[in-house]
């Protein structure tokens, strides 16, 4: 599928291989003249990032330096990530702190609701090979 194809349903963005090294590569991005114009430029971070490279472990397909590339990302990707990153941490904890206070102290309740967060980003540490699959990052040849 080329990347024309993919702009309904991914973001797109061109880049060059900088690097291989094992199962990983690196992409260096090229200026891309949609971001000027995305409105998803401010979460990205891509249109911003000085040296504008990409280390995506496991590509799939064999890449050479200096190569052209596509990186793809899905779009219904940012929604799940903006989820499991900001809203079920913030309903956890608010809702911790609303039954918690209704059998503790206020103080007590909100430190309670504040550490409900430490196993929370620690189960999300330890989850991370399965949020890195699933927040893949693919490459498609020009």
């Amino acid at each position: 599928m080329e990347a024309s194809q993919l702009q309904p349903k991914a973001y797109t963005h061109p880049g060059r291989i900088a690097r291989t090294d094992g199962s990983s590569v690196t992409v260096l991005l090229e200026g891309n003249l949609h971001c000027e114009t995305c409105h998803a430029r401010g979460a990205c971070g891509i249109s911003e990032a000085s040296p504008r490279q990409v280390r995506i472990s496991d590509p799939g397909i064999a890449c050479e330096i200096g190569e052209p590339v596509t990186l793809v990302l899905r779009k219904g990707l940012g929604r799940t990530a903006v989820f499991w990153a900001y809203v079920f941490p913030f309903l956890l904890m608010v809702l911790t702190l609303l039954a918690a206070s209704a059998f503790m102290a206020e103080w007590l309740a909100g430190t309670l609701s504040l550490l409900v967060l430490l196993p929370y980003y620690a189960s999300l540490y330890l989850l991370r090979g399965y949020f890195r699959n699933k927040f893949r990052i693919e490459i498609l040849k020009n």
